[in-house]
């Protein structure tokens, strides 16, 4: 069964569970013994993802967890200009957002359907796919509840009952402070919501240009990557500021204040938390 792009009907869920918008400023209390973690894209250490593949294989690179483990993980992956995956399967379901280049990512004998950065898409366990890039740099964010992420044959295949999706960034639904009271009304910030499965979420937020406040989150997972745009983040344990780009990474194991700013155009972060967050 060929996969479409379209947007699930999770996002409408998630639309009415969020509360009415609020008319008041959120607050910034201090945080005490702040967890707030750093990583550049510069900083980021890569390895072959599939090593039986040799120099075909695509790079992958950990931001959180270990992909080898059983702890939830997100690893970036990195593609060469036209790399095709033979067809195979996983052993687990991931979800991945397109950063840089075009990805495609679909049944065998399925008409191409290239995704660009800021598109989203999810892939059941064991079900027979293939993966393809093209472009001068391909890289996608790829994340896994439990590990290890492995590849395996086709003659493995079997249907878990899930099915996938391909989100367009075109068909993304976007929601300001007059749809959300996670925005503060006086922010132009937006969410966008993706995935719920009770225990976490998954969402994007965009941040306008010139934009210079606070995301506040109170979960104690906190994984963000920066999928367009760069961002300046001042670390509070030491208000040492960093310039994050697509690809960098930051997080918090604990109840945590983020302080960003923005100069040139827009940034959009992936986010998955198991808390609320607020932006003002």
């Amino acid at each position: 069964m060929k996969k479409s792009f379209y947007v699930p009907l999770v996002v409408l869920v998630l639309i009415s569970c969020i509360n009415p918008k609020k008319n008041q400023t959120m607050d910034t209390p201090k945080i005490e013994n702040p967890t707030n973690k750093v990583v550049l894209s510069s900083e980021i250490v890569w390895e072959k993802l599939n090593p039986a593949r040799g120099d075909q294989s695509p790079q992958a690179g950990t931001l959180w967890g270990d992909r080898n483990g059983e702890v939830a993980t997100g690893f970036l992956a990195k593609f060469v200009d036209g790399f095709s995956s033979p067809p195979h399967i996983h052993n687990v379901t991931y979800r991945a957002v397109v950063i840089k280049g075009t990805i495609h990512n679909d049944d065998p004998d399925a008409v191409s359907m290239w995704m660009p950065p800021g598109s989203f898409w999810t892939q059941p366990e064991g079900e027979t796919h293939i993966t393809a890039a093209k472009g001068e740099e391909n890289i996608a964010l790829v994340e896994i509840d439990k590990g290890p992420y492995l590849v395996k044959p086709i003659e493995e295949a079997f249907d878990n009952g899930e099915r996938p999706i391909n989100i367009d960034v075109s068909n993304l639904v976007w929601l300001n402070s007059n749809k959300t009271n996670w925005i503060d009304t006086k922010s132009e910030a937006e969410l966008s919501f993706l995935w719920d499965d009770s225990d976490s979420k998954g969402l994007f937020i965009k941040l306008p240009k010139a934009f210079h406040g606070t995301i506040k989150t109170d979960g104690t997972v906190l994984h963000s990557v920066v999928i367009q745009g760069d961002l300046k983040y001042t670390l509070p344990q030491n208000q040492e500021t960093k310039t994050l780009d697509v690809g960098s990474y930051f997080s918090a194991t604990d109840k945590a204040i983020h302080q960003v700013a923005i100069t040139d155009d827009e940034v959009i972060l992936y986010i998955r938390t198991n808390g609320t967050i607020k932006i003002f």
